[in-house]
């Protein structure tokens, strides 16, 4: 699940959540907006067992996709679009 908020100026800050059923393990969101490094921004367990890590984005479409333990890469159901290369998200 994605949730946008408007932050100052253009930027925008974009939480990016998992259910607690997704993958176990470490899973980090990776992205354009992160040069598509692993582990830079890591979803955290918060107490209702969803997982979750927000990042702040320029306005513009940014493709992601998330990445598991164990090298498992998938998308986002709820991503404003998907093709064969990823999650895309406009901003």
């Amino acid at each position: 699940m994605l949730r946008r908020s408007r932050l100052f100026g253009r930027k925008t800050r974009v939480t990016f959540s998992l259910p607690p059923d997704e993958p176990t393990g470490v899973v980090s969101v990776v992205g354009d907006f992160n040069d598509w490094e692993p582990g830079r921004h890591e979803l955290v367990r918060r107490r209702h067992g969803r997982r979750t890590v927000s990042v702040t984005l320029s306005p513009g479409v940014h493709r992601f996709r998330y990445l598991a333990t164990g090298g498992v890469w998938f998308d986002d159901e709820t991503a404003d679009r998907r093709d064969e290369h990823g999650s895309l998200i406009e901003v």
